[in-house]
């Protein structure tokens, strides 16, 4: 892949999900000024009264998340944003972004190499669990939708520690590949001076 189409891609893979988000707050946000109760109210009171309304809303929306039929309905829309091309990556990333800005990636641990088959190496990331046998217990995520992906229990021995951020190994997974950062390795310099 050529230099511009990867830098084209990368800042697509970070800006992307920023404007969606923004987006959907200012549709939100614009939808609730409009309402004929809050545009009758005095400016400063207006506007708090659009943002408490707008905060109340989303902290209802994470309620019924918790329920089983905010599960159900997280699932059809997961499942009907994945069958859109654009929209899936666009949709996933973005909510990668808000569950990584609330939450964070404290709930990954350290991103890890399996090699499942001789010559092929997954990228996975360690949950801080084991198994009563000592196996440790790995995420890997699948591309590009990291909320779906495969609990595996795998010996120790079969793991390779990686020098990887949890981040860097996420967007490499997130991008299918197209976000890796291009590595050149260090160039020797000769600091002894000729006589």
């Amino acid at each position: 892949m050529s230099s511009w189409r990867r830098d084209f891609a990368s800042g697509l893979i970070v800006l992307a999900p920023v404007l969606v988000i923004l987006f959907v707050l200012n549709y939100f946000y614009s939808r609730i000024v409009d309402l004929p109760v809050i545009q009758q109210l005095p400016g400063p009171i207006g506007f708090v009264v659009a943002v408490t309304v707008f905060v109340m809303l989303v902290f209802s929306v994470g309620y019924l998340m918790r329920t089983t039929v905010g599960r159900l309905f997280e699932s059809y829309l997961d499942a009907a944003m994945n069958r859109v091309p654009l929209i899936r990556v666009l949709y996933n990333a973005s909510k990668l972004a808000v569950e990584t800005a609330v939450s964070g990636t404290e709930d990954l641990q350290k991103p890890v190499k399996v090699e499942p088959w001789d010559g092929m190496r997954m990228t996975a990331f360690k949950t801080g669990k084991t198994t009563d046998d000592g196996r440790v217990v790995l995420f890997m995520p699948t591309a590009p939708n990291i909320t779906t992906g495969f609990v595996m229990e795998v010996d120790p021995a079969d793991i390779t520690e990686t020098d990887e951020r949890v981040e860097e190994a996420l967007t490499r997974v997130l991008s299918a590949g197209f976000g890796e950062e291009e590595r050149t390795p260090p160039i020797d310099i000769d600091t002894r001076s000729e006589d």
